[in-house]
């Protein structure tokens, strides 16, 4: 697959980079789900359906706002702002744009390579909600 230059994936629309962001998204969550251990679909489904949707994603731009570049926090800025998106009736509309915001970010990063930096950003995520679980 072609690594897109900064130029070139911010010429994408924010619905755009969060359609492949959402992408991104999930298959860092299904893949860490898996290398927790060996379970049913069913229930990696059910937890997947957990982390990969509004409420939790608009939660997750809380825990790594704080820690973003500038250029990055411009992208999540521009996808939560995007113009054109509708709101499902199973989300907020703080929740969805923020969302959006988020996968715009991880679509981003992941064509212009920065795969490390991504799964950075997903550790912090899941490090804060394992924390959360904990307590």
């Amino acid at each position: 697959m072609k690594i897109l230059t900064k130029e070139e994936a911010r010429g994408y629309s924010p619905a755009a980079l969060a359609f492949y962001g959402d992408c991104a998204w999930e298959s860092l969550v299904r893949r860490r789900l898996v290398e927790n251990g060996s379970l049913p679909s069913g229930s990696l489904h059910k937890q997947s359906v957990e982390l990969v949707n509004a409420g939790f994603q608009s939660w997750a731009v809380d825990i790594v706002q704080n820690i973003l570049t500038e250029e990055e926090a411009d992208i999540l800025r521009r996808g939560r702002n995007a113009a054109g998106i509708s709101v499902p009736k199973s989300s907020t509309p703080r929740d969805y744009h923020r969302a959006t915001g988020l996968e715009a970010l991880f679509g981003y990063l992941f064509l212009i390579g920065e795969y490390n930096r991504a799964n950075q950003l997903f550790e912090v995520v899941w490090n804060e909600r394992q924390y959360k679980r904990e307590k």
